[in-house]
């Protein structure tokens, strides 16, 4: 979905069906993240010209996709995309990795300012001692095969991964297939005409 204004907050509250009360829980976190931005890197500039498509309906796209007693890790959490918006969103369990001690400040003042329980994992995700969740998830990250190493030790037997992907995602997926089996499906992604959203279960190195 794309067009050539920025998406407004009645249009995602209309795509989505939001309560006014996430709507602006959903405000006050686009609130402090631009707040922030003017001093720590979180999210690309431009993106915030369309916040509302780039980051909080791109996130809540897979919010269908988690069932909402389900646990969720967020690995290279950054900003907080996707996973402390498919908290407020109402995911109950959810989890968030960042090695970057200044955008955990952020997750953490977030966090308050939009209510929202969730768990800060400081550090880099290869390295911390996993929690397993039943889905895995991260946002522009890395290649598909390094992801896939990484949330190996974060997924909870029979757990699920799901990776937006852009237009390189076919040849991802054969690199990955090289060193890992796994079944894959492609679903289309909400906010760009060559993304995707791959959700992929039955992890294991070959």
């Amino acid at each position: 979905m794309k067009s050539g204004r920025p998406l407004t907050p009645a249009e995602f509250q209309s795509l989505t069906g939001v309560s006014r009360e996430t709507l602006g829980r959903l405000e006050a976190y686009l609130d402090l993240l631009g707040r922030w931005q003017r001093a720590v890197n979180l999210v690309g500039t431009r993106t915030l010209d369309d916040p509302w498509r780039r980051h909080i309906l791109d996130s809540a796209q897979l919010f269908p996709l988690v069932p909402r007693e389900a646990s969720l890790v967020d690995l290279g959490s950054g900003a907080g995309l996707p996973g402390l918006v498919l908290a407020i969103l109402g995911v109950r369990r959810v989890g968030l990795v960042e090695a970057d001690g200044r955008k955990a400040e952020f997750l953490r003042e977030a966090a308050r300012v939009t209510g929202s329980e969730l768990a800060i994992h400081v550090g880099r995700a290869e390295l911390l001692p996993p929690v397993p969740a039943d889905f895995v998830c991260a946002r522009a990250l890395a290649p598909l095969k390094r992801l896939l190493g990484w949330a190996a030790r974060w997924l909870a037997a029979g757990g699920m991964c799901l990776f937006p992907k852009g237009r390189d995602a076919d040849g991802e997926i054969v690199e990955a297939g090289r060193s890992w089996h796994f079944a894959v499906e492609r679903l289309p992604s909400r906010t760009e005409p060559d993304g995707v959203i791959l959700r992929i279960g039955d992890l294991r190195h070959v």
